[in-house]
């Protein structure tokens, strides 16, 4: 299974926390990343986003339509998004946008076993493999990618 974890791109202070937009350089970010995703990214990516406004926005850049997941929601824990998703043993390809602190926590806890609070910058991918391998599963990171690595 191929896993992409997305963090929303720069948005701006407000409040609600869900309804912040992203800022003219979030939306360039977005849409930078977004094209180095449909250019190198899997096939049939299926994706999910937060219901926060950000996220969505981020997602958008894709040029298709997310899937609001309330797991991804800003406050959300790890167990709860685990419960949602096949990992690892699903053969298709998801992209999560979400947040901190939750995408790096998950990262941490699919590579090394366990929750840690691993940093993850604004609109950086996170791209994690699943593979079978001797009669047990193992996780690989792919790619991580700063969004200043795929600016033009």
């Amino acid at each position: 299974m191929d896993l992409l974890l997305w963090r929303h791109a720069e948005a701006a202070d407000g409040s609600p926390d869900v309804t912040r937009e992203l800022t003219p350089k979030g939306r360039r970010d977005a849409r930078e990343m977004a094209r180095w995703l449909v250019d190198r990214g899997p096939p049939d990516l299926a994706v999910f986003a937060s219901p926060a406004v950000r996220a969505q926005q981020t997602a958008a850049a894709l040029g298709c339509s997310a899937r609001v997941l309330p797991a991804l929601a800003p406050g959300t824990n790890v167990a709860r998004l685990l419960d949602t998703l096949p990992w690892p043993q699903d053969g298709g390809a998801w992209l999560l946008v979400g947040h901190q602190p939750m995408l790096g926590r998950l990262a941490a806890l699919l590579l090394c076993g366990q929750e840690a609070d691993w940093s993850f910058r604004k609109g950086a991918l996170w791209w994690l493999r699943s593979r079978r391998r001797h009669g047990a599963w193992q996780p690989q990171l792919y790619a991580l990618l700063d969004p200043a690595l795929v600016i033009r």
